[in-house]
């Protein structure tokens, strides 16, 4: 993790736009997951994931550039850094964060549409714990990263974050319903959006097998690539303040 550049500054201004970038890359992304089988009709599977990519990456990586150039901004509500659990506890919840964040039931090559992308329902793995994952694990990742950061920008992104995927939360399972119809029906009456409230309630039962994929093993790569990355966020925060982007929105 690393510490702030500089003193906090710029409350209402830098957490207005990073709203502001946040209900923009919302209506990119939630809008175009909307709008899939309307354009896929029109131009293809592959066609529409090219172009959802090329249009929702740049909006993220704006995104993300902003919050890290910005993070300390604002009122410093609480710094509990120098508190010798506080490490553990963010890295091990930010490291649970990615396994739900990024599940490893999707097929890795329709991502870049390499293979043809297609709509599936999902009840293995992950899915027997929460049928929406990626919510879960942005809630997590945001409670981790307001525990670690503390500051009231980082409150303002993190609330924004969450509304976002409550949003998808809804917005994915009436895309669904709309989709599959009664397969749709059985699978949301076997799972649950609360983690494991479905296994608690017996509804459904973990198998640990499914778990057991070499996309796992590229998750766990991936978060200990961004373990060690960490300490260059520094040099990429000032990097894209100085471009002429970061300028324009201050």
């Amino acid at each position: 993790m690393a510490s702030p550049l500089s003193q906090p500054q710029g409350l209402h201004h830098s957490s207005g736009v990073v709203l502001a970038l946040l209900l923009g890359f919302a209506l990119i992304h939630s809008g175009g997951a909307s709008l899939r089988y309307w354009g896929s009709a029109r131009i293809g599977e592959r066609a529409w994931r090219l172009l959802f990519a090329a249009i929702s990456i740049p909006a993220a990586s704006l995104l993300i550039g902003y919050f890290l150039q910005h993070r300390y901004d604002g009122i410093r509500l609480w710094n509990l850094q120098d508190q010798p659990w506080i490490v553990p506890v963010v890295w091990a919840g930010t490291a649970v964060s990615f396994f739900f964040l990024y599940p490893a039931t999707y097929n890795l090559l329709e991502i870049p549409a390499l293979q043809k992308p297609q709509v599936r329902l999902y009840a293995t793995g992950i899915i027997r714990v929460t049928r929406h994952p990626q919510a879960v694990g942005q809630i997590l990742w945001c409670a981790t990263h307001l525990l670690w950061i503390g500051s009231s920008f980082m409150l303002v992104t993190s609330a924004g974050l969450i509304a976002h995927h409550l949003f998808a939360v809804w917005n994915g399972d009436r895309r669904l319903a709309n989709r599959f119809g009664a397969a749709f029906e059985e699978l949301k009456a076997n799972t649950s959006v609360l983690p494991f409230k479905a296994l608690l309630e017996g509804r459904q039962q973990l198998v640990l097998a499914e778990f057991l994929r070499p996309s796992q093993l590229g998750i766990a790569i991936a978060i200990g690539v961004i373990w060690w990355s960490h300490r260059w966020i520094g040099l990429g925060a000032t990097a894209f303040a100085r471009s002429a982007l970061s300028h324009w929105l201050g």
